[in-house]
């Protein structure tokens, strides 16, 4: 039994594609056939051919261009995304399970950094991940009233294409 042949190179179809929205935010990177696709049924297009890199995808019959960023015609590109509500799940997640007063990563809890008693809200920017022990420390008082420091400010969660776009401009300009 023979061993099966593989190419010293990879399959250009394993290559993915940018996929930019309607209005041109960085949406994802998508397969080259679902790419192919897309392009055929005239619901995404080329961005640039003049400056845009093209894959070459070859059948016994035929050639087709692949641009490595296309853009979809299709979408509302008025449409907003909302932030979520503050939740446990959410913090952790943001705080990387991680209390921001000490780096513990054991029994953590939420706490608020103005606590509520003293006008603070329920919000992304006033909630952090703290574990039992720094939060019975810092217990009903602001921080200047401690010894304690936030590693880390908190914010409100960002819209994962937001992330996307912020990564593929920095990767652009290398």
């Amino acid at each position: 039994m023979q061993p099966l042949h593989r190419p010293p190179y990879p399959s250009i179809l394993q290559n993915t594609v940018v996929v930019f929205s309607k209005n041109y935010l960085p949406l994802s990177r998508i397969s080259i056939k679902r790419a192919i696709a897309l392009l055929v049924t005239g619901q995404a297009e080329p961005v640039d051919f003049t400056t845009n890199q093209c894959f070459e995808v070859r059948s016994p019959n035929l050639v087709l261009q692949v641009p490595e960023h296309i853009r979809l015609t299709f979408g509302n590109p008025e449409r907003h995304w909302k932030v979520p509500p503050v939740n446990r799940r959410g913090v952790l997640q943001r705080d990387h399970h991680t209390c921001q007063y000490c780096g513990s990563k054991k029994k953590l809890t939420l706490d608020h950094v103005i606590p509520r008693s003293k006008g603070g809200q329920h919000s992304w920017d006033n909630v952090v991940a703290a574990c039992e022990q720094c939060n019975g420390q810092k217990g009903d008082k602001l921080l200047h009233e401690t010894s304690m420091k936030l590693r880390n400010r908190p914010k409100a969660p960002v819209h994962p294409a937001v992330l996307f776009a912020d990564q593929f401009w920095k990767n652009q300009s290398d």
